[in-house]
């Protein structure tokens, strides 16, 4: 084989890392979308209910939060991982509300330890500190969502198996023949 075999071998090593770095871009953009949207709506909603509401800032800011999870939700499941295992939506759902409802404690003790703890209470520090903890609890909740709630479907790759039978065939000539000869008879009429 000589050289030749082995620069094959690493081009196809390299490609799989280039791709598997285009699929995290991809998957990295796509979340960022979502996120974004997600963002504005938990913005948008959290000023919307403190300034037409008496509701405290942290209770103001729960609200806008579990807003944007039910819309990040739909986002992320029918956008960022569409493609992604379908087949258990129960356990998915609740997998996401949990690690969503962490995400939520993240992002508002943020806020909390701003408001109640430092006496950071203007519009202007609330929205700093809310964008701030929504920042932090994103990356928690991209590391979650990819690794717990939104799993890779378990891919079968043809192509893959087909090249690892042609490099290396004994193991399923063998494990095809019949376990003893036998002899085929034909009916004569």
């Amino acid at each position: 084989m000589g050289t030749a075999g082995k620069r094959g071998a690493h081009a196809r090593q390299a490609s799989a890392v280039r791709l598997r770095i285009e699929r995290l871009t991809r998957e990295i953009a796509k979340f960022g979308a979502v996120g974004g949207a997600g963002l504005l709506v938990n913005l948008i909603v959290f000023n919307l209910v403190r300034h037409t509401t008496d509701l405290q800032v942290v209770r103001a800011s729960v609200i806008a939060t579990v807003v944007a999870i039910v819309s990040n939700y739909i986002g992320f499941r029918y956008f960022t991982y569409r493609e992604r295992d379908k087949s258990g939506r129960t356990k998915e759902l609740t997998l996401f509300v949990l690690f969503s409802v962490v995400g939520l404690v993240i992002e508002n003790g943020f806020l909390f330890a701003a408001t109640y703890g430092l006496g950071f209470d203007s519009p202007l520090a609330s929205n700093v500190f809310k964008f701030v903890g929504i920042g932090i609890a994103t990356l928690f909740r991209f590391w979650s969502y990819r690794t717990w709630v939104f799993r890779v479907a378990p891919a079968h790759d043809p192509v893959t198996d087909a090249e690892s039978i042609l490099e290396n065939p004994t193991p399923y000539l063998e494990e095809d023949r019949p376990p003893h000869p036998f002899r085929q008879v034909q009916r004569v009429r």
